[in-house]
């Protein structure tokens, strides 16, 4: 399938859809494709990126449409991620923000637990969510620098 292709298949899906949840997917299957679009990516990558879309199998009739296209656009993503180091927007706050809130609930349990339990659990909670979320933001601006930001 092509990226041309894609593109006009996941307007038509968008145009019946009933749902807002289901037409976000589909509008964001679209911006990725046109960012992938204006990209200067090599014919290779280009031919590459539409066997992938093709392995996804997106013209397939499936029970649950929304479901199945939420899965497809996980693994569209991070096939993207993987081959081609190309993130979404925010991807690497989002990330940086879970481990942050990981480590600081750790952090607060074994460290602060002091205090007292649950203030020591907030407050590493808060203190690695903001510590995370400021390294993934250093994070997606060094990505939207280099060009691997779609």
């Amino acid at each position: 399938m092509t990226l041309k292709n894609a593109i006009n298949f996941f307007k038509s899906l968008e145009a019946d859809a009933s749902s807002k949840s289901e037409i976000k997917i589909y509008q964001e299957f679209i911006q990725i494709i046109i960012s992938l679009e204006n990209k200067n990516l090599s014919d290779t990558k280009i031919q590459s990126i539409e066997t992938e879309l093709d392995n996804l199998n997106l013209k397939s009739n499936s029970v649950n449409r929304k479901k199945y296209y939420k899965k497809a656009i996980n693994d569209f993503k991070k096939y993207l991620k993987d081959t081609f180091s190309l993130t979404t927007k925010e991807y690497y706050t989002t990330f940086y923000g879970g481990l942050g809130l990981v480590f600081g609930l750790l952090f607060g349990v074994a460290i602060l637990s002091n205090l007292e339990r649950s203030l020591g659990v907030s407050l590493g909670l808060i203190g690695g969510m903001v510590i995370g979320s400021i390294m993934g933001r250093s994070k997606d601006a060094q990505a939207k620098t280099s060009g691997k930001m779609l």
